[in-house]
């Protein structure tokens, strides 16, 4: 999947609308204080036309809720923005506008930009005479791409796992970036439905080629055992339901060769990382040749295989013949 062809708002949509409270106390503890995150409500998308040029926009995050202590409700409009678009502030600004027009209450404006490249965005929109200064309209701003990684990784915050893929790391970090990532999932603890929406929501923003997917495996190694099972016990599940689903949705026409795809490499992922476990740099050879293989089927009855192999004789017999079915 490209980058243009990836579905932005839904995926930020899904992650904000299951960890809201979290994402407002992770980038904005100051609004986080005073709004009550115990009672929210999301309420129904806002498409608005702009006649002037002929366009709908839509606003996808839209929260109520209110302030401690303070009667009324309030609105938190989040708009995140996965591409760079020329004045983007103004469009803030009208989307507050139509929405203060609809629903007459205070709105906390907050903007996402998620985009790859690094500039500076603007968080206000002004309008205004040399003798008169009619409008100074502000909202808040999370540039993904300006935080450092290296910060959120103790910090056991869903949404600041999910966005460690989006933050700014080197290309030389990534495994390293996926592996805090892992270790992250660990701590939450979180039940298997919003754990694999983080899952999801990282590897649609982070994937590693092969060489990248073997480090990955040896820094795995590296790790406290206990630790190491745990994951494994993550990404099996994450395996299984994946192979049940694309059973599944494979049989719909049209979709199957995309959704086979991705489960090969989910599977060799899996199998990689259980040699790597159980024997160390001794499968290196082993892992190589998995990389090699191509058909689903022959993955899954090695998978399957491989947990009853105590040896790395065994496991090379489970491999061989697998790969040779």
């Amino acid at each position: 999947m490209t980058p243009n062809q990836i579905d932005h708002d839904r995926l930020f949509k899904e992650l904000l609308e299951t960890f809201f409270a979290e994402f407002i106390e992770l980038f904005f503890p100051e609004a986080a204080r005073s709004i009550d995150l115990m009672h929210i409500k999301f309420l129904q998308q806002e498409i608005f036309t702009d006649v002037t040029i002929g366009e709908k926009h839509k606003v996808d995050i839209l929260v109520e809720t209110r302030l401690k202590g303070e009667p009324g409700l309030i609105l938190v409009h989040v708009e995140p923005q996965a591409y760079e678009q020329k004045k983007f502030n103004e469009r803030m600004f009208i989307y507050f506008s139509r929405l203060y027009e609809k629903y007459r209450r205070k709105i906390l404006p907050i903007a996402i930009f998620s985009y790859d490249r690094t500039r500076d965005e603007h968080d206000s929109f002004e309008l205004g005479f040399s003798f008169l200064h009619v409008l100074n309209f502000r909202f808040y701003k999370l540039e993904l791409k300006k935080l450092n990684w290296r910060e959120y990784i103790q910090i056991d915050n869903p949404v600041a796992a999910a966005l460690l893929s989006k933050m700014g790391f080197k290309p030389e970090e990534k495994v390293k970036v996926k592996l805090e990532f892992m270790r992250m999932l660990v701590r939450l603890q979180l039940d298997p439905a919003r754990m694999e929406l983080l899952a999801g929501f990282f590897e649609t923003y982070l994937k590693l080629n092969n060489e990248e997917e073997e480090q990955f495996n040896r820094e795995l190694g590296k790790l406290d055992s206990e630790e190491v099972d745990v994951i494994m016990q993550i990404t099996t599940s994450w395996h299984e339901k994946g192979r049940a689903e694309g059973r599944a949705e494979g049989r719909a026409e049209g979709r199957a060769e995309g959704r086979a795809e991705g489960r090969v490499e989910r599977t060799r992922e899996i199998i990689c990382k259980y040699l790597m476990r159980k024997f160390g740099k001794k499968s290196t050879g082993l892992q190589q040749k998995v990389v090699q293989i191509t058909e689903l089927k022959k993955l899954d009855d090695i998978l399957e295989e491989l947990f009853a192999a105590n040896t790395l004789e065994e496991a090379h017999a489970v491999i061989n013949d697998g790969a040779g079915r």
